[in-house]
This record gives C-alpha cells, structure tokens and sequence, in this order.
C-alpha cells in the first residue's frame, strides 16, 4: 500500500513475542488478513492482537507515540459504553523488524463496512450512544493540538486541493470540489470534547446490525465534536443518518462539519489505495457518493 512499506512475518512476530511476551510464546501467530491502512496485524492465540507500523519511521520517536496511544487506549476502555481493546505491551524491534510495535486484547466480531449496517436504526443509536458517551468524557483541561482532522476545516484546503488533482477520473471531482469550498469556510461554535477521532467502519465491530466494539483507540483526544460525525457518511444511509443527528441534537453548522471532515478523509483514501486496498477506497466513494446525493444544507430528522 506504501511505497517504502515494511514487510513483517509471523516467524518474526513469533520470535518477537517468545522475547517480550514470554508467556504467549507457545501461542500460534496467525497474520489478519483484513489488516489496517497504518499496520500489519497479527493474532496471538485466542486473546492478543499484535500490531506492527507499516512505514518506517524513526523508532524512538514511534516508541513514544506508541506509549502515548497506549495511554490514550486505557482512558477509552474507561469512557466507552462498548468494548475497547486493552493495551497490553509496547515492544521494540527484533528478528529483522525495525521498529517499536504494541499489542492489545483481542476483540470479537466483525469489521463493519460502509454498507453492511447502513439502513440499521439500531446501529445509528449504537454509534450516537457511542459518540455521546465520548464526548461525556473529562477534558481535563486538554484542547485538540496538532495538524490532523479535528482542529480548523481551512487548514486542509491544500491537501483536499492536491486529492482532488489526483482523483481525476476516479471521483466527480467538480462537485467534490464545490462541496468543499463550502465546507471549509464553516465557522466553528462548539468547544472541543474528547474523541475518537477516526471513526471508520474498520474501526467498528458489529455482530448482525449492532456495534459490538471499538478498535484504534490510540487516538482518543480532544477535538471537534463534528470530527466524530463522520461516521454518519462513512457507515450509514439517508435514514440511519437521521436516527443518528436526531439522537445527538447537533445542530445545523455542527452537521455540516461533520459533512466536510468525512468528504476531506474521504478524498484521502480514494486515490491513495485505489489500486493497493480496495476496501479503503471503496470506503471513499461511497462517503464522497452520500455526501454529494446530499450536497445541500440539511435539517433534523
């Protein structure tokens, strides 16, 4: 998926475990092959999830933000109304590997997708109950800091601009490009809460149509309370997404951020993995599709 990706087997993750984790040395290592965008991810036995970044990067400065997602994990089991992977361990590199790497509880269930639970009421309350129970969660005194998704909409202009250069033939990109010099001029009224940040249907597990778990809660920070609402485009369709914007009472200009942060990651995976990981761009066209079947300002369900 990346042009300078690491490459990591399970002898390698088996050999790393046996050293860090000795009590799991006996178990088997089984590469998922729905993996992540960001890692490669292992089974360890029947209750360990192994993660390992893909991109090489300089180790002590993964190491420290491995820790810190560690950190930010163990206060979402904490917050969440549905289960969160525990964080277990943050190991170091071995056996050829280069890089630190973590390992949580393993989960069960299914990786939702953008279409699987997207006329569901009850996965809609499931995700507001989820959203509410975040943004419940205490600030102590924390804003968002940083660059990514959460903070000002007009700060990604550039990159939405650079998306829609590479997504010619892939993507409407005049009408994208219409929606979004509209959204990125949205003012911002509401204070930041506590977030998921990433709320993707690979980072939700569903058995049938209700939500049975929350993954990548590395993350967890404060942020935008739009940010969260890009699950309403990612995961679900025109009624679904009523269920879940009557459930939370956002308001108009609250609704439509959250519109222009799932259209600006949208546009991101499209071109990004269109030819290395279908599922993600799949992903991308079916937000970029309800968004522009959607294009004018909505109201309450």
């Amino acid at each position: 998926m990346h042009h300078d990706q690491l490459s990591i087997t399970a002898a390698q993750v088996a050999a790393l475990v046996a050293d860090e984790l000795p009590e799991l040395a006996a178990e088997p290592v089984e590469q998922l092959a729905a993996g992540g965008t960001v890692n490669a991810i292992f089974r360890v036995g029947t209750g360990v999830t192994a993660r390992f970044p893909l991109r090489p990067e300089d180790p002590d400065s993964t190491r420290v933000r491995l820790e810190q997602e560690a950190v930010a994990a163990a206060e979402l089991v904490g917050v969440s109304p549905f289960p969160v992977p525990r964080p277990v361990h943050v190991g170091g590199p071995g056996h050829g590997y280069p890089m630190p790497w973590s390992a949580q509880t393993w989960l069960d269930g299914h990786r939702a997708t953008p279409t699987s639970c997207e006329s569901s009421s009850a996965f809609a309350r499931d995700l507001a109950t989820l959203t509410q129970a975040l943004r419940a969660a205490d600030m102590r005194g924390r804003r968002f800091s940083g660059t990514n998704r959460g903070g000002v909409l007009g700060d990604h202009n550039r990159w939405v601009e650079e998306c829609l250069r590479k997504s010619e033939g892939l993507v409407d990109t005049r009408a994208v490009g219409r929606l979004w010099s509209r959204f990125r001029e949205l003012p911002r009224e509401d204070p930041d809460v506590m977030s998921h940040t990433d709320l993707i249907p690979g980072n939700l597990l569903v058995e049938g149509d209700r939500l049975v778990g929350v993954l990548d809660s590395g993350d967890f920070q404060a942020a935008d309370p739009a940010l969260d609402l890009v699950s309403a485009w990612h995961l679900l369709g025109t009624g679904a997404r009523a269920v879940l914007r009557r459930e939370l009472g956002c308001s108009d200009l609250q609704w439509e951020r959250g519109k222009a942060w799932a259209l600006e990651q949208a546009m991101g995976v499209v071109w990004y993995y269109v030819d290395t990981n279908p599922l993600a761009a799949e992903m991308g066209r079916t937000t970029l599709e309800r968004l522009l079947a959607d294009a004018g300002p909505s109201t309450p369900g």
